[in-house]
């Protein structure tokens, strides 16, 4: 993290991601997915922000642009199996 008063306490810190369990449970329910698929989604997205995507404030063609790499990533994290409550998966993706 760059900004703030505990700038320097880790410099190659990107940020924080912060995710509302109860909002996350709510939004499944209402969305007909589980938790784990929501949670999942609002992680990768906030991670996607921290990396330095914006669909906010950069204009709709960069909002568009993170949309696919956010679409991307989640097809691919479902698919693996990351998104389930019982992932017993040995992925391409695992690491040693």
């Amino acid at each position: 993290m760059s900004a703030g008063d505990f700038a320097d306490v880790n410099p190659e810190l990107l940020g924080d991601v912060v995710i509302s369990a109860d909002t996350a449970f709510r939004e499944a329910e209402e969305q007909g997915i589980s938790f784990f698929e929501r949670l999942g989604f609002l992680l990768l997205h906030g991670i996607l922000h921290v990396t330095g995507y914006d669909h906010e404030r950069s204009g709709e063609a960069e909002a568009k642009r993170m949309e696919r790499k956010q679409r991307q990533l989640y097809t691919l994290l479902k698919r693996e199996g990351f998104l389930s409550e019982t992932t017993t998966n040995s992925s391409s993706l695992d690491i040693p």
